[in-house]
């Protein structure tokens, strides 16, 4: 769930507790008003969690010999998990 979606589902369902007046006999808009909300803000905080941990970086560093020369090389490579663009 995205950050987009949890704010979408707690807007829908402030609207329906708060400003749905309409009286349905098998459901209570109120209560599901209240339960999109708390879906709503579960789907911002995981959302902004997931932005947050996006950036981190790792490096790895791996000594390797190179079998023409016999000299020692050194890669690092960088990888930014959940960044699709590396």
């Amino acid at each position: 769930m995205s950050l987009g979606t949890g704010i979408v589902l707690f807007v829908i369902g402030a609207i329906l507790a708060f400003a749905v007046h309409v009286q349905v006999a098998w459901v209570s808009l109120t209560v599901v008003g209240y339960i999109l909300m708390v879906a709503g803000a579960v789907g911002i905080i995981l959302g902004i969690v997931l932005i947050t941990t996006r950036r981190r970086q790792t490096v790895v560093q791996h000594d390797y010999v190179d079998p023409a020369s016999g000299e020692r090389v050194r890669r690092s490579t960088t990888d930014r998990p959940g960044d699709p663009y590396v």
